[in-house]
């Protein structure tokens, strides 16, 4: 599926809105647009060849919340999209593909029924991620309002048992806040996760990009990139330059 180093652009969704947390607290959003379906396309023009999507909310209520914003988006482009956010149920799972995702990132429901997770791979092979979410070493789960006392490693053994096809690794404490990746301690983690890893957090410059896809060897197969595109750090087009030269 990764031949390539691949850069993937984040559209997070709050109340049908575009937005971006700090460091995943739900009360420091900041809007970024109100039409999801617009933001997208703008990322397929660029050149995106898949765009994650986040229903924060769903993820908070442990079922998908935004479903009309994401098929917004759906209509809006033809480039893949992954969709996150409340996917505990097996019927949430197949409600998502259905609706136009070809791929569903899971992360709580691996940790709370890791069975889902076995399911959705052997309905769905290839097209199901696994979220792994750091908050000091730990996995935060439930919207990351919650920690579970699983490791990383133990996380890493449930999701390659079950066969996902990548996981999209995120350390909290940097995400949003465009403080620069961690790119050693990724490259730790997928030495640990031992499937192919897309880091998620913390992208602040187009450096930060080029350290991640020198690390495609090692196992780093992505990043995923929000608010420093947002925000006009750099551009999608110029990230994707980044991420072959």
């Amino acid at each position: 599926m990764f031949e390539n180093f691949t850069v993937i652009p984040s559209i997070d969704l709050k109340g049908g809105q575009v937005v971006r947390l700090l460091r995943g607290d739900m009360k420091r959003a900041t809007v970024y647009g109100a039409n999801p379906g617009q933001t997208a396309r703008r990322f397929e023009e660029a050149g995106a060849a898949l765009i994650h999507i986040v229903d924060l909310d769903g993820a908070i209520a442990g079922a998908p919340r935004n479903v009309e914003a994401i098929a917004k988006i759906r209509a809006a482009v033809k480039c893949a999209i992954d969709v996150s956010g409340g996917l505990r149920t097996i019927e949430a799972v197949r409600a998502a593909i259905a609706g136009g995702a070809e791929r569903v990132s899971i992360g709580s429901a691996a940790i709370l029924d890791p069975e889902l997770v076995r399911r959705a791979c052997a309905e769905f092979p290839g097209r199901v991620f696994g979220s792994i979410d750091i908050r000091e070493g730990r996995l935060a789960v439930k919207g990351w309002l919650e920690t579970s006392q699983l490791t990383v490693a133990e996380a890493a053994d449930r999701f390659r048992a079950a066969g996902i096809a990548a996981a999209i690794v995120t350390d909290i404490s940097r995400d949003g806040a465009q403080a620069g990746v961690d790119a050693a301690r990724m490259e730790e983690i997928a030495g640990v996760v031992r499937v192919p890893v897309i880091a998620s957090g913390g992208v602040a410059s187009l450096d930060d990009i080029r350290a991640l896809r020198m690390r495609f060897d090692a196992g780093i197969v992505g990043v995923v990139v929000g608010r420093a595109l947002y925000e006009g750090n750099f551009s999608l087009i110029d990230a994707l330059a980044a991420a072959v030269c």
